[in-house]
């Protein structure tokens, strides 16, 4: 996501480069690059018009500090700037009501049911509701199975009618068992077309009327640019929702869209869809998208996926074992199993500062634990919890049962080792100070 465009950005700023201070020239010349790379990324043209005149006025007011360059101050203003475009802060979704009614809009394709799902797991999960989906699409039995199927992946229940061909009376039913059943959420998933129709704008504007929802969500594919801007103004113009979701920011992007929505419709960015799994769901914070874009990676967000993982408990047993040198396979295979549940393995690397842009051109697939993962199967339940029994002639069982070779077993082992004395050194607080006194040393 983006990665072209922060290249463009990166590009623009090294025009200041060596520069000593900052000139109408030098600014110019940079900004012109600036709006090329917006323009490029699909943002819409008069707002990377007006972000460009913003980031030139505020740049030629300043004075550059002598502990920063021209380029720095210039990354800086752009970073606030694109942070202000995408709406400044993170906007919370309503969730006032007994129950509260969520109506999900936004065109067929955009993945509306999915995201569905997605939020009613959101919600469930860590915000410790108990959500009903609703199955008001009546015209396509693919999105009522389709919600279905969610529903049961997820532990949520559906309430749907086959029969039925009024979504009207479909939702104000699905309200009144909520009500009932003592769901605190309730999320109704309509219809969606090919492209923005009286017929369906009048009949979420019923649903609306209807059902008086607290919160109404815009459903868009990032894929889709500017058209994705059209169409939310086209909603909003009937509905006035209160937020977006942008979908398929995992996908090849340009990120246009996210850029250029809050600026034409007015409306926040609530959530983003990063992937497939119900868990590929992220808030939306403007200054940490802001940070992506300019590659200086995203560590909070980094952090908050690995504490959703993080078992307390577990980790003082875990503690224990390597204080007393216990670390096992089996440990390390718990450990693996963890990164993988936070997400895209790529996705996740790309938030550490400075790694994004090494990494874009790389091929790091959510596949590359498999064969450490075969390889550790492979061995015995004594072999997993005491590696030091492995000897050459289980190295050569390990791998022909691993389908590897037996250097990738080697080096799996010899990794395992090193992972082992540095959690050990870790803990031995007079290790690391004497490596730390070592450290001078080794530099000469």
């Amino acid at each position: 996501m983006f990665d072209s465009l922060s290249d463009k950005l990166d590009r623009a700023f090294k025009i200041l480069k060596g520069q000593g201070k900052i000139t109408e020239i030098n600014v110019a010349e940079t900004l012109k690059e600036v709006r090329k790379a917006l323009l490029d990324a699909d943002v819409n043209y008069k707002v990377a018009k007006q972000f460009t005149d913003t980031v030139k006025e505020k740049a030629l007011g300043q004075n550059v500090l002598t502990a920063i360059s021209p380029s720095q101050l210039m990354v800086k203003i752009t970073h606030d700037e694109l942070t202000q475009l995408m709406g400044g802060q993170k906007e919370d979704i309503n969730l006032t009501g007994n129950p509260t009614v969520i109506l999900m809009s936004g065109l067929q394709g955009s993945g509306k049911t999915t995201f569905s799902g997605k939020l009613a797991h959101y919600l469930k999960t860590r915000k410790g509701k108990k959500p009903l989906l609703v199955a008001c699409d009546v015209y396509r039995p693919a999105a009522i199975d389709q919600l279905h199927v969610l529903g049961e992946q997820i532990g949520v229940d559906v309430f749907s009618d086959r029969e039925s061909k009024d979504p009207v009376s479909i939702a104000q039913r699905a309200i009144k068992h909520a009500k009932e059943s003592g769901n605190s959420i309730v999320i109704i998933d309509t219809a969606g077309r090919l492209a923005v129709d009286e017929q369906m704008m009048n009949e979420i504007a019923e649903v609306k009327k209807a059902i008086e929802p607290q919160e109404i969500l815009f459903v868009v594919d990032a894929m889709t640019g500017q058209d994705a801007v059209n169409t939310a103004k086209a909603f909003n113009e009937r509905l006035d929702f209160d937020g977006v979701i942008l979908t398929k920011l995992d996908g090849d992007t340009r990120g246009g869209a996210a850029l250029s929505i809050k600026s034409v419709v007015n409306k926040p960015i609530k959530f983003i869809g990063t992937g497939e799994k119900m868990d590929a769901l992220d808030i939306f914070y403007p200054e940490r998208m802001a940070d992506r874009i300019l590659g200086m990676g995203d560590v909070v967000t980094l952090v908050e996926r690995a504490q959703e993982q993080f078992d307390e408990e577990e980790a003082r047993k875990l503690q224990k074992k390597i204080a007393k040198n216990q670390f096992s396979f089996n440990d390390f295979l718990g450990q693996l199993q963890q990164i993988k549940k936070m997400g895209n393995i790529k996705d996740l690397v790309g938030m550490i500062p400075g790694v994004g842009k090494a990494v874009k051109d790389m091929d790091i697939n959510d596949d590359a634990f498999k064969h450490i993962e075969a390889i550790i199967h492979s061995m015995t339940p004594a072999e997993r919890e005491t590696p030091d029994i492995i000897n050459g002639s289980r190295r050569a069982r390990i791998a022909k049962g691993s389908g590897s070779n037996i250097q990738e077993v080697n080096k799996l082992i010899k990794q395992f080792d090193e992972t082992r004395k540095m959690m050990r050194m870790m803990q031995d607080k007079n290790a690391m100070a004497k490596m730390m006194r070592n450290m001078p040393k080794m530099g000469r």
